[in-house]
């Protein structure tokens, strides 16, 4: 079990891997003309950046803690059989990255158990590091943030995420509820900054009907010590599977389940 030193240590480590995969990432972004584009799935797009940089991470952090099990997108679960898993998006918003959009970033969490420990989100085209530990707050290049505390829907924007994994008529339904309340919302392309932006206070909340937990392991917990309020997206199968992610300001929260259905089958 880590103990705070080693958790220190290793947030220190992750850091600089997450920072380096992220430059790595956008050398590829400057020439991905260049690229091959492979499709996963229905609008599910990978390339060899994606791999490229997750395998950066998993080797440094291989090497450093061998006994940690690591969940990255490309290569699944790996490495040792200690109580740690990093959780690790090395292109969250890969749609955006390969047409050009420079809205995407490199995702890193860290959990102890069922706990989320340690939050890294780096956006390396506009230079901006988010970070989180377990109750030591959230940090936007090292500056302390918070959600926005915005209580009034009249004044809120929601982001809002969407995939083919889940039924087009749920988020379809969501965005009308939200609009006719008189709400705005938001579609970028990336569920990881989606929910960063969550806990710097950017927008009010954030929901997707299913998710993968590499897109919000190190969120969730950004916007847990940022103030904000967010469903228990790792119970359960969670981890392995995905699910539905909820996030908001408090003052929202129950407004953005509302609006959304949340918890509805579909």
């Amino acid at each position: 079990m880590p103990t705070p030193a080693d958790l220190t240590l290793r947030y220190a480590a992750a850091l600089g891997i997450t920072r380096e995969a992220g430059d790595k990432a956008a050398d590829f972004f400057r020439r991905r003309h260049e690229l091959v584009i492979e499709h996963k799935g229905l609008q599910d797009v990978v390339s060899i950046a994606d791999r490229a940089a997750e395998d950066h991470i998993v080797g440094a952090l291989r090497a450093l803690f061998p006994e940690d099990r690591i969940l990255g997108e490309e290569g699944g679960f790996q490495g040792g059989d200690g109580a740690g898993c990093w959780i690790i998006d090395p292109i969250d918003g890969t749609a955006n990255f390969l047409r050009g959009i420079p809205h995407w970033c490199v995702s890193v969490g860290f959990m102890v158990g069922t706990t989320l420990e340690i939050g890294l989100i780096y956006d390396p085209i506009v230079g901006e590091m988010f970070t989180a530990r377990r109750g030591q707050g959230a940090f936007l290049n090292g500056a302390k943030i918070s959600v926005t505390g915005e209580t009034d829907p009249l004044k809120a924007r929601f982001g809002i995420g969407f995939n083919f994994k889940a039924s087009p008529a749920l988020t379809v339904e969501t965005i009308n509820r939200l609009v006719a309340g008189k709400s705005e919302f938001i579609r970028a392309g990336s569920g990881s900054l989606g929910l960063a932006y969550v806990a710097a206070g950017r927008s009010d909340g954030f929901w997707e009907k299913h998710i993968n937990a590499w897109d919000v392991a190190a969120a969730l917990l950004m916007i847990t010590e940022a103030g904000g309020r967010v469903n228990d997206f790792l119970a359960g199968d969670g981890l392995k599977t995905g699910g539905e992610v909820i996030a908001a300001t408090p003052g929202l929260f129950d407004h953005l389940a509302t609006a959304s259905g949340f918890g509805r089958e579909e």
